[in-house]
């Protein structure tokens, strides 16, 4: 007989920001480790049944229940878990894209390949593709893999001699494979990932350029993406369709990753603005989701398009509002929680655990399949609500680590990955998109960085590289 060892969360939820109705209601969070059930409920005396569906459960992960000899004791699992986490990283995912993933004919990365490992042959390049992998080579740098410098030196020169077109075209949204600018349009989200990747390079080399660019690339935000409104951006310029939340989201994310990197308050300021964007339009604490779409007055695009929700950035929106809680000592704690509540109780397959692609804002589920990303934001969300309210992570680390691992990237070239499933647990995915590495490795840092030994330093500088003290 399998143990299974139940995690029984609660946590309440009270909110009372401006402008918004004052919610409270108690919610409980089960985390089944084993039988591959999450759920996430208001309290009630009704039991939760969670659904079926023809997924296959992940590999299990058992915590000690008291009751199996067999059983390993916690923290071994959590070594044990550690273990497999660092070598896929470092043995494997690094590696292989830094031998695979830059296009060493035309400068920065190749944009997808193929499923046995080759170049895709793309003819084009994302600005946000590229923005990501400087992270991703930065920050494993920053985390002692030194064949990195070569790679993310390779993706800033792209950055700025390519897809910058001065100062008044800003960054391309995209490039063709020699870099020749192919659409000019200003996308909000590349450019937020720009200043992403600029604060880690800081970060990793704290060579002046990097905040130079750092600077340069918010002062052209603030000057060409400002909605005459007042609250939040354009999307993209020339403006087109309904306002977007999510290059809000990643802006936030590049403003907290330039103040970190620097300590200049221009970039908490920046950061804090957001934060009230989120709090005071963004977050419906009504029903307690975040929409995809909204009109120039940040209502809820009409029809069913706005009441769309994904999952996913519900969940990254948790660990970038803990990120702002530590960094800049706002008030983010309840709005974590009703993040985190509604995206396990609605979006979590409580089957094989996987999180769906996008529900909508009653919960009912829109897309039951599963992308590789909103997997790795639920482990980010999970250690956000640990740091935030003390909430026990490792049963959800546990159960989409070893879902990752098996189902996303357990697979030959090691290093790569399934992107997609469908509900049934169908493979979909056509091709290995880079763009998924950057989720990957911000997840999985997260996971090494909540694991260390207590007596282990921090990283942050290059001077300090020790690959056994992460």
């Amino acid at each position: 007989m399998i143990a299974i060892y139940r995690v029984e969360l609660s946590f309440a939820v009270q909110t009372s920001h401006p402008r918004k109705p004052i919610v409270a209601e108690q919610f409980t969070a089960r985390a089944m480790i084993g039988t591959g059930m999450v759920v996430a409920s208001p309290r009630s005396s009704k039991a939760v049944t969670p659904k079926t569906t023809d997924a296959q459960p992940s590999a299990p992960f058992y915590w000690p229940a008291g009751t199996s000899s067999t059983a390993k004791p916690r923290q071994t699992q959590i070594t044990d878990l550690r273990e497999q986490i660092w070598s896929w990283m470092f043995d494997n995912a690094l590696p292989f894209w830094a031998a695979n993933g830059v296009d060493t004919v035309n400068g920065g990365f190749v944009e997808q390949l193929t499923l046995d490992g080759r170049d895709a042959a793309a003819t084009f390049k994302r600005t946000r593709v590229t923005a990501r992998q400087v992270y991703v080579f930065s920050h494993a740098r920053l985390l002692g893999w030194d064949d990195a410098e070569g790679a993310a030196r390779s993706g800033m020169d792209f950055l700025i001699n390519r897809t910058w077109q001065g100062t008044n075209g800003g960054f391309a949204r995209t490039v063709l494979r020699n870099g020749d600018v192919l659409d000019p349009t200003l996308d909000l989200y590349d450019h937020a990932f720009v200043l992403f990747a600029f604060a880690w390079r800081h970060r990793a080399e704290g060579d002046s350029l990097s905040r130079d660019w750092m600077h340069r690339t918010l002062d052209f935000i603030e000057t060409r993406f400002r909605h005459p409104g007042g609250d939040g951006f354009w999307h993209e310029f020339p403006p087109a369709g309904y306002r977007l939340q999510n290059p809000h989201m990643h802006l936030t994310e590049g403003c907290l990753a330039a103040f970190e990197s620097t300590g200049e308050a221009r970039f908490a300021e920046a950061s804090r603005r957001l934060v009230a964007l989120f709090q005071n339009h963004l977050f419906d604490r009504a029903t307690g989701t975040l929409r995809e779409y909204y009109d120039d007055a940040w209502r809820p695009a009409p029809g069913e398009k706005g009441r769309q929700v994904e999952p996913g950035h519900m969940l990254e929106w948790a660990w970038i509002l803990n990120q702002a809680r530590k960094l800049i000592n706002v008030d983010t704690g309840d709005d974590i929680r009703a993040l985190v509540a509604f995206a396990e109780q609605h979006g979590v397959d409580p089957f094989s655990g996987a999180t769906y692609n996008a529900v909508r804002d009653d919960g009912l589920p829109l897309d039951r399949g599963s992308r590789i990303w909103p997997n790795t934001e639920r482990i980010k969300a999970a250690i956000a609500l640990h740091e935030s309210a003390g909430v026990d992570p490792w049963p959800v680390i546990a159960q989409s680590s070893q879902l990752l691992l098996s189902r996303y990237l357990g697979r030959e070239p090691a290093g790569t990955w399934m992107d997609a499933f469908d509900a049934a647990g169908q493979q979909t995915a056509k091709v290995v998109p880079t763009s998924s590495l950057y989720h990957l490795f911000m997840a999985f840092t997260e996971v090494l960085r909540i694991s260390a030994p207590e007596q282990a330093a921090p990283v942050e500088t290059p001077d300090t590289r020790n690959r056994r003290t992460i």
